[in-house]
């Protein structure tokens, strides 16, 4: 692990909704939502356009340092797995101070599913590339075709297709849960809120947003 995927520490420090969603000390974020469920089916629902995405049995965080344990959780029920928050948090190694890297996702989700089916991705530098937003595009497209969902480590704010605002200046995990036009926008699976549980965003923003950390595929 090198020091370019940097922890996801306390998931929203210094973290600001737009639109009146969030604002505040982290210990206010993500109440729990036991009961949050987006979808029973686990198949990928294909469309015209190049866009597929995936069902997931979708859960919130509760508190505001599990944004690891429930995005790789939110993930694996695209794969009808079910585990729980607590159960992956102690696989990962999660404390108060978060998860530590994309590497401890990749070996969560491939302790539940294959040795070897993810793999962790760095994006090193502070913006991605074109290179590395077209090597994220094909990643998220290829794992989503064969029913996977993505987990990003994220930091920073970015803006989603709708112009909503999403900040985590201390670090984040989203699930990537499908796509549209041939892959250019992505469609993400957000634990710390559950009233806004889901939206989309273009892959160039969501590669800057990974930017100095990594993610798994």
């Amino acid at each position: 692990m090198t020091a370019l995927i940097r922890k996801a520490a306390l998931t929203a420090v210094g973290a600001a909704f737009v639109g009146g969603a969030l604002a505040g000390p982290a210990t206010a974020m993500a109440a729990p939502a036991p009961n949050a469920v987006k979808a029973t089916s686990v198949s990928a629902d294909r469309k015209a356009g190049g866009e597929r995405e995936l069902n997931i049995r979708y859960e919130a965080q509760p508190n505001f340092f599990y944004c690891g344990p429930a995005a790789t959780r939110n993930a694996l029920t695209a794969l009808d797995k079910d585990l729980s928050q607590d159960d992956l948090a102690r696989q990962m190694g999660t404390t108060e101070a978060g998860t530590d890297s994309a590497v401890d996702i990749t070996r969560a989700l491939n302790k539940q599913t294959r040795e070897g089916t993810y793999r962790t991705i760095e994006i090193s530098a502070p913006r991605a590339d074109d290179a590395q937003t077209d090597k994220l595009r094909e990643d998220v497209v290829k794992a989503v075709d064969s029913g996977r969902a993505v987990v990003a480590n994220i930091a920073g704010t970015a803006t989603d297709t709708d112009g909503g605002t999403h900040s985590f200046e201390g670090g984040h995990y989203l699930s990537v849960v499908g796509y549209r036009d041939n892959g250019d926008t992505v469609k993400i699976a957000d634990s710390a809120n559950p009233d806004q549980a889901s939206y989309w965003m273009t892959t160039e923003a969501m590669a800057d947003w990974i930017a100095t950390r990594g993610y798994s595929a």
